[in-house]
């Protein structure tokens, strides 16, 4: 048994989450979400998957639900070979990010490209109104 090593500056309850943490899905794709002042980013790493095998939607409650489901029709194997182990096996996937009230949801745009999955969410503009006027002292 490999001896567990705990962080001194974590108090011990997190110490246990961590180490007791059941495996998460490892066929389940990496998902990156960052925020620029005008807009946020969804990320969804991909490799070999392309644009026909996702579905971006928003749904009745307005959360964005992105799926995606490996199209490839069965290809003809060689008879001579066979595999020993095989791992490739991104068949579907589904996520349903509950987006905050500033995106404009007529905005939205998606890609793929360099196995990345992204999604543009703009956030809404926001109209300021500069008054500048004299103020009378009473």
């Amino acid at each position: 048994m490999m001896p567990v090593y705990r962080n001194s500056w974590l108090p011990e309850v997190f110490n246990d989450l961590f180490v007791n943490s059941p495996k998460t899905n490892a066929t389940a794709p990496a998902i990156n979400v960052k925020e620029t002042q005008d807009s946020y980013i969804v990320e969804l790493a991909a490799p070999g998957m392309r644009k026909e095998d996702f579905m971006v939607h928003i749904n009745d409650e307005g959360d964005l639900t992105i799926k995606m489901e490996n199209k490839r029709e069965e290809r003809e194997e060689d008879k001579k070979a066979h595999y020993l182990r095989r791992e490739f096996a991104y068949s579907k996937f589904e996520q349903t990010l509950i987006l905050p009230d500033d995106v404009d949801k007529e905005k939205i745009k998606a890609g793929v490209a360099d196995g990345v999955l992204t999604v543009e969410l703009p956030k809404i503009k926001k109209e300021e109104h500069k008054i500048s006027r004299q103020i009378t002292v009473e």
